[in-house]
């Protein structure tokens, strides 16, 4: 049944989390605003629009997005540099699923600008995949299905044919409303916060063998 992964890449692929948190306090004390790390949670896995936005509106400030994502990513650029490595497994994984034939997606909440500096920084080329979609190509972000339905479509497949690996909540939704089976890392949140999932692991090199051959 199983033809086709549909990766997650920020908590799946790489740990960027505590980076683009950096950044966006950076970009906000520049504004003259001080945030808070937890202030962030609720919208981790949402896309860098609600990410960034949510957290302005928490603090009543009014912000021209597009302007203040684009000082964030340039911040996070130069703090990734040297230091933002893939996760256990990712590369493996990778490489395991295109040794057994599956086609493979990267479908990111993430800007495609912030993709790119991901996955150049981990190694793991945009070539890796047969498709890739960004928050950017979907309307409705996760937890809504678009952007794995869009996945599924862009690899000529049908969603129940995929399997979705995902680190957040808000992802594992999206995949079980859009049809995916999915598969979750607890690098983000708790196990027993992922139990929407259809398997949990905690690395990537840990994979259950069911979870790619079903």
């Amino acid at each position: 049944m199983i033809k086709g992964v549909l990766f997650d890449m920020d908590g799946v692929l790489a740990d960027s989390e505590q980076f683009i948190c950096k950044a966006a306090i950076m970009m906000f004390e520049e504004m003259g605003v001080k945030v808070e790390p937890d202030d962030f949670k609720p919208f981790v896995g949402t896309g860098e629009n609600s990410y960034i936005g949510g957290v302005a509106g928490k603090y009543g400030i009014a912000v021209d997005i597009d302007k203040v994502k684009a000082r964030t990513y340039e911040i996070y650029r130069t703090i990734i540099r040297g230091n933002l490595k893939p996760l256990p497994g990712a590369a493996e994984i990778v490489s395991r699923c295109r040794s057994l034939g599956l086609k493979l997606a990267l479908a990111t909440s993430a800007d495609r600008i912030k993709m790119e500096a991901n996955l150049n920084e981990i190694g793991i080329p945009a070539s890796s995949f047969d498709a890739t979609i960004t928050g950017l190509d979907v309307i409705n972000k996760k937890p809504y299905p678009d952007i794995y339905i869009k996945a599924a479509e862009k690899l000529g497949l049908n969603t129940y044919e995929c399997l979705v690996v995902e680190d957040a909540i808000s992802g594992i939704t999206a995949a079980r409303r859009a049809g995916c089976r999915c598969l979750a890392v607890s690098t983000s949140f708790a196990p027993e916060m992922l139990s929407e999932a259809d398997w949990i692991c905690d690395s990537l090199g840990n994979v259950p063998d069911e979870a790619l051959k079903w």
